[in-house]
């Protein structure tokens, strides 16, 4: 019996929290339907989790965007 190995894949997720739902958003930034929303952050890493998956189930992505990073910005 031969061993399989796992390829875990990673991918940068940005988290908002609405101010009218109290609901924390996230999305894979460049990732076609990679988005969702959950009542704590735990159950949006979850639901996050589940739905890169699923969308990887139908291959790999083509990505129309890559995350580089976020910048603060100061205005006088």
């Amino acid at each position: 019996m031969a061993a399989t190995t796992l390829i875990m894949k990673t991918f940068t997720a940005i988290v908002e929290k609405c101010t009218e739902t109290g609901l924390y958003v996230g999305y894979v930034p460049g990732f076609p339907g990679a988005h969702t929303q959950g009542t704590s952050l735990d159950e949006l890493q979850q639901n996050l989790q589940e739905v890169v998956s699923m969308l990887l189930e139908d291959g790999e992505p083509v990505l129309d965007a890559q995350f580089v990073g976020t910048q603060q910005l100061a205005i006088a």
